[in-house]
């Protein structure tokens, strides 16, 4: 069973689908609640809305707290990859290694892959991330240091490195692995 709840954080309300193996979605905020909703529940169709369990809860608080400021570490938190096509789990398998603050270019994460040549395969593997923020496809740039795109706009992108890179915006993110 696929379950959904919506929930408030520091850039509005945001939405996280789960089934008993883990979470499936997550939507930034969409203007509004209803607005979250559908989107999510495009995502998902048929999940109904549910308290979260305590599991789903610590990924809830954990980006509520990430959205507020905090330097969190989502890595723990469990992901239903299952109907993830392969190549896409292993392009999110290295991105959730990156460290908050951290970045890594769409390159790198081909060069982890086996071939350089499939920076563009892994750019596409993260515009469909169903679990931005979680599986942080926002802390990877294209070669160069451009941002790239990203699901939730560039200035969430920008928003979130900067939550990331702490107290001292001007140091900038650091480079994963270098």
């Amino acid at each position: 069973m696929t379950e959904y709840a919506v929930f408030d954080t520091a850039i509005g309300p945001c939405g996280i689908a789960w089934n008993e193996r883990g979470i499936l979605a997550v939507r930034f905020a969409e203007g509004d609640e209803t607005r979250t909703r559908e989107k999510l529940l495009r995502r998902v169709p048929g999940a109904t809305e549910a308290v979260p369990t305590l599991a789903v809860q610590h990924a809830i608080d954990s980006v509520v707290a990430l959205l507020r400021g905090e330097r969190r570490d989502l890595r723990d938190i469990l992901i239903d990859d299952a109907n993830t096509p392969a190549f896409n789990r292993k392009v999110y398998a290295i991105a959730r290694q990156i460290p908050p603050g951290q970045t890594m270019t769409y390159g790198e994460i081909a060069k982890r892959l086996g071939d350089k040549l499939l920076a563009r395969d892994v750019g596409q593997a993260l515009g469909e991330n169903p679990t931005p923020i979680i599986v942080p496809c926002h802390r990877v740039l294209h070669s160069g240091g451009g941002l790239g795109g990203y699901t939730g706009g560039i200035e969430r992108k920008l928003t979130l490195l900067a939550i990331e890179r702490g107290p001292n915006p001007d140091a900038g993110p650091s480079r994963a692995g270098s």
